[in-house]
C-alpha cells in the first residue's frame, strides 16, 4: 500500500533506452520518422474537409483497401504498426479502422476508443473555463468544447457505422494548444443516411435495493458530405445501497453504542444531448452542442441504536432529496482570416439545485422526537467567450488566444430544528446565504513547431485576471493577477517508443461552495463561511512513456510531481468554526499506469488483459499540529484490471475484472475520517455478440463479496489527543446482476 513514493522516475530516457532493448526495436533513423511540417501545421485546418471532400463513394473505397491486410486479430492497427499513417495532414502514431473491433461488437465511437491498446480518455476537469484543450480526444481534428457534454458523451452519440478509423497521434504536432503526448482523433464518415442505437441495462441486486429498471440511451447520427448531426437521450440510473453494525466507542474504548443500519440511494440523471457541424465549401466550419438534463438523488437511512449512551432505544432516520435541473449550450465557428484562422467560441452553462436533508431520532419510549433539517437551493452558472487566432509563422504555429468568463453561485440556505410540539423552527446560520461571482479574463500566446523529424515543441505563455466578490454581511471582494503556460516537448525515441514531457504553471479554479457555511447533517458537521478563499497555484511536471511492445501489446506510463501554493484544505477560522481554507504549501506527485497484452504475442488467439494502475502520495503541514500529513481525502491507489477471450469464429465472449481503491483520511480540524473498502469489487461477466443482431450481455458483480467500511475519531481536543468518541461500521451489499442489450438500427 503505497502510503508514500519516495521516488518517482526522474528519467525516461533511461527507461526508453531500456524498453528499446527489451523489444528489441532499433534506435529512431530520421528516414523512419518521415514528419513534414507543413503537413502536421494543416493538420486542424484541412482534417475537418479531408475525410469528406471526395465523396461517399470515395471514402468506402478507401475503407476496403485499408482494411484487406489489417491484422483485426491482434488490435495492432495499421498494418505497418510502425509507418506514420497520414490523414488531412495528421501525423498518426497508429491507425485503426472499426474492423480492427469487431470481436467487440462496439456499437458507438465510444465502444471502439475504450479498446485502444495502451490509451485512457482524460476527461479534463473543465473546471476554470474552456482554455487549452485539457481532454486527450479529438473528432475530426477538432476540440470537443463542452464540459458535461465532453468527449465520452460526444463518441456515445456516434454509431459504429459512422467511423471511419481512429488515429493516435501526437498532440504537439497539432496546432491546439495545450494538447501533449498521446490523444485520439476519431474520423467520421459522412454516409448521408442516418444511423442509431441504443441500449438497456437493468440491474437486480441480492438484497436491500429496489432494481434499476430505467438505465438506458437512444442515440442517432446522419448527415451529408458538408453536415454531421448526432442526438442521444439517456437515462443514467443508479440504485445503491448497504447495511451492516456500526460500534460506537467512548474514549477508554470500551462500546457506548451499538448500531444497525441500512442505507438505501436512487440516483437518476436524465438527459437529452446534441450536436451539430456543418463545413462550408470555403472550409468555414461550425459547431453547435447542447445538453439539458437533470440530476434527481433520494437517499434514506434508517440507524436503530442501543447502548450506555443512553438507556432509551432509538431510531434515527436521515434522508436527503436533489432535484436539480441543468443545461449547456456552445457553439464555436472556425474561418480563415488573413494569413491564418480565427476561431470563435460561446459556452453557457446553468445549474438549479435544491436539496432538503432530514434527520430525526425517535425515542421506544416516546419521549419527545429530535431532529433538524437543512435546506439549500444553489442556482450556479458559467459564461464564457473565447477566441483562438492561428497562424503560420517563424517555422512553426502561433496561436493567440483570449478569454472572458462570467461565474457565479447563488445559494439560498435555512437550518430548522424540531420544537417540542412537532414542528421544524429555523435557527440562525450565519453565511449560509450568499452570493458569489467571479470574472476573468486570460491573454495566452502558444507557440509549437518541429526542433527535429523526431522532436515537437510548444511553449504557452498566458495570464489571468480574475474579480471574487461575495455579498452578505462577510461579504469580499478582491482582485488576482496570476501567470500560467507551459512548455512541453514530445520525442520520438525509437520504434514503438514515443516520450512526452511538459512542465506548467496552474492556477486551480476554487469551489464557491467553500465560501458559504453549510451543515452535513448526517455526519454532525458545520462549516463557517470563508471569504478568505484565494485559488491555488502550482508547477507540475510530468512525462508519458508510451511504449509498443509489438504483437504482446502497449504500455503507458504518466509519473508526475506537483508542488502546490495555497491548496484549499480544512483550517480554523478567525472568530470560531472551521472552514476549506488556504495552507501555504503542498506537494503532490505519483505515477500513473495503463498496460495492454495481447495473446497473439504468445500465440493464442483471442485474449486480451487491461490493467490501470495509479499510485499516488502527497504532502502537506496540518495546520493544527505542525506535522506533515497526506492531502486529506486524496486517492493513494486505484487498479482497475480486466481480462477478456472472445472464442474465435463465434459470437461468444466471457470476461472478468476488478476494481479496488485505497484513500487517504478526511482530517478536520476535530476529526478524522477514513472510507475504505475491502479488496476488490470482483466482477464476470458473458456475452453474445449476435441475438437476433443484437448484443446480449449477462454480469455478476460483488463475487467476492466486498464489504464498505468507515472509521472515525471525533476529538474534544485533536491537537492534545483528547478523544470524545469513535466509530466502526462495516456493510455489505450483496451480489448485483445486470443484463445489457446493445443494438443498432
Amino acid at each position: 500500500m503505497p502510503r508514500s513514493l519516495s521516488s518517482i522516475p526522474a528519467s525516461l530516457f533511461a527507461l526508453a533506452s531500456a524498453l528499446t532493448g527489451l523489444i528489441g526495436a532499433a534506435p529512431l533513423a530520421a528516414e523512419e520518422w518521415s514528419v513534414e511540417k507543413a503537413a502536421a501545421k494543416a493538420a486542424t485546418r484541412a482534417i475537418d474537409t479531408a475525410a469528406r471532400t471526395a465523396g461517399n463513394s470515395s471514402e468506402r473505397s478507401t475503407n476496403s483497401a485499408s482494411e484487406a491486410p489489417q491484422v483485426a486479430s491482434d488490435e495492432r492497427g495499421s498494418r505497418d504498426e510502425e509507418a506514420e499513417q497520414r490523414s488531412g495532414g495528421t501525423t498518426a502514431r497508429r491507425s485503426y479502422t472499426p474492423k480492427d473491433f469487431a470481436r467487440f461488437a462496439p456499437r458507438s465511437a465510444l465502444d471502439m476508443a475504450r479498446q485502444v491498446p495502451g490509451f485512457s480518455i482524460r476527461q479534463g476537469d473543465g473546471a476554470r473555463g474552456l482554455g487549452q484543450a485539457d481532454t486527450n480526444v479529438l473528432i475530426n481534428g477538432r476540440r470537443i468544447s463542452g464540459k458535461s457534454n465532453g468527449p465520452v458523451e460526444a463518441l456515445q452519440r456516434i454509431p459504429t457505422e459512422e467511423v471511419k478509423r481512429l488515429e493516435l497521434v501526437d498532440g504537439a504536432s497539432l496546432d491546439i494548444g495545450g494538447l501533449t503526448g498521446q490523444v485520439l482523433n476519431v474520423i467520421t464518415l459522412s454516409s448521408g443516411g442516418i444511423s442509431g442505437q441504443f441500449r438497456y441495462a437493468p440491474q437486480f441486486r441480492s438484497f436491500g435495493t429496489d432494481p434499476r429498471l430505467y438505465e438506458g440511451r437512444v442515440a442517432i447520427a446522419g448527415g451529408g458530405s458538408k453536415t454531421d448531426w448526432t442526438l442521444a437521450v439517456e437515462n443514467d440510473s443508479n440504485r445503491l445501497g448497504d447495511e451492516g453494525p456500526e460500534l460506537v466507542f467512548g474514549a477508554d474504548g470500551n462500546v457506548i453504542d451499538f448500531r444497525e443500519e441500512f442505507r438505501a440511494e436512487d440516483i437518476d440523471r436524465p438527459t437529452i444531448s446534441g450536436s451539430f457541424t456543418r463545413i462550408a465549401d470555403n472550409g468555414n466550419v461550425l459547431n453547435l452542442t447542447g445538453q439539458l438534463g437533470a440530476f434527481i438523488r433520494r437517499e434514506i437511512e434508517i440507524s436503530q441504536r442501543s447502548g450506555s449512551i443512553s438507556p432509551i432505544g432509538r431510531v434515527r432516520d436521515f434522508r436527503f432529496g436533489e432535484d436539480e435541473f441543468n443545461f449547456e449550450i456552445g457553439a464555436d465557428y472556425q474561418f480563415g482570416f488573413g494569413p491564418g484562422r480565427l476561431k470563435l467560441i460561446a459556452y453557457h452553462r446553468y445549474e438549479d439545485s435544491p436539496t432538503v436533508s432530514t434527520q430525526v431520532t425517535t425515542f421506544s419510549d416516546n419521549s419527545p422526537d429530535e431532529g433538524s433539517r437543512f435546506t439549500r437551493d444553489a442556482d450556479e452558472g458559467e459564461t464564457i467567450a473565447r477566441a483562438e487566432y492561428s497562424v503560420g509563422t517563424l517555422g512553426g504555429d502561433l496561436l493567440i488566444a483570449t478569454e472572458g468568463v462570467r461565474n457565479f453561485l447563488d445559494i439560498n440556505s435555512a437550518l430548522k430544528v424540531l420544537d417540542d410540539g412537532g414542528d421544524f423552527v429555523e435557527v440562525p446560520l450565519r453565511g449560509a446565504t450568499a452570493r458569489v461571482d467571479e470574472d476573468r479574463a486570460e491573454l495566452q500566446a502558444t507557440y509549437s513547431r518541429a526542433l527535429a523529424q523526431n522532436l515537437q515543441f510548444q511553449l504557452s505563455l498566458a495570464g489571468e485576471y480574475s474579480r471574487i466578490s461575495q455579498s452578505g454581511a462577510q461579504g469580499l471582494t478582491r482582485t488576482f493577477y496570476r501567470p500560467k503556460g507551459f512548455v512541453a516537448l514530445d520525442w520520438k525515441a525509437a520504434k514503438g517508443v514515443n516520450i512526452a514531457t511538459r512542465l506548467e504553471r496552474l492556477v486551480g479554479q476554487l469551489n464557491f461552495f467553500d465560501f458559504i457555511a453549510s451543515v452535513d447533517l448526517d455526519q454532525d458537521r458545520a462549516d463557517v463561511t470563508n471569504a478568505n478563499l484565494v485559488p491555488q497555484q502550482s508547477w507540475r511536471a510530468e512525462v508519458e512513456a508510451n511504449v509498443r511492445l509489438g504483437r504482446l501489446g502497449t504500455v503507458n506510463l504518466r509519473p508526475f510531481y506537483e508542488d502546490i501554493v495555497d491548496i484549499v484544505d480544512q483550517i480554523p477560522i478567525a472568530g470560531g468554526g472551521q472552514a476549506p481554507g488556504n495552507l501555504p504549501s503542498a506537494q503532490f506527485y505519483g505515477i500513473e499506469s495503463d498496460l495492454t497484452l495481447l495473446s497473439e504475442g504468445i500465440g493464442w488467439r483471442g485474449t486480451r488483459v487491461d490493467v490501470e494502475l495509479s499510485l499516488f502520495d502527497s504532502s502537506v503541514i496540518d495546520p493544527l499540529l505542525g506535522t506533515s500529513r497526506v492531502i486529506s481525502g486524496n486517492t493513494l491507489t486505484n487498479l482497475n484490471a480486466e481480462v477478456r477471450h472472445d472464442f474465435p469464429g463465434g459470437q461468444w465472449a466471457v470476461g472478468a475484472d476488478v476494481r479496488w481503491g485505497d484513500f487517504a483520511e478526511v482530517v478536520r480540524l476535530d476529526e478524522v475520517a477514513l472510507r475504505s473498502e475491502t479488496f476488490g469489487f470482483a466482477r464476470a461477466s458473458i456475452e453474445n455478440k449476435d441475438v437476433a443482431g443484437m448484443t446480449l450481455r449477462l454480469a455478476v458483480s460483488n463475487i467476492a463479496d466486498r464489504t464498505n467500511r468507515f472509521e472515525r475519531t471525533v476529538f474534544l481536543d485533536r491537537a492534545a489527543g483528547l478523544v470524545d468518541f469513535s466509530e466502526q461500521r462495516e456493510r455489505q451489499f450483496g451480489t448485483i446482476f445486470t443484463f445489457e442489450l446493445e443494438g443498432s438500427f
